[in-house]
């Protein structure tokens, strides 16, 4: 499995803790349900990718230490 398959599969697990109900809002692109969003990570549309690199920022963060 390659490295973004694996960071996909990681984005998704994250995805799917959050409420079903929930909405989250991506920019000027549109407000998106947990499951949209994981539908849009998997095909890896312009949202898709929106969502992988702000998780992996929020991951970066996280092991540099800036959030805890």
């Amino acid at each position: 499995m390659s490295d973004a398959q694996e960071i996909k599969k990681i984005v998704i697990a994250r995805l799917e803790t959050l409420h079903p109900d929930k909405k989250i809002s991506i920019g000027s692109s549109g407000e998106f349900s947990r499951d949209e969003l994981i539908e849009r990570v998997k095909l890896g549309d312009s949202v898709g990718k929106k969502i992988v690199q702000i998780e992996l920022e929020f991951l970066r963060s996280l092991k540099k230490g800036m959030l805890s």
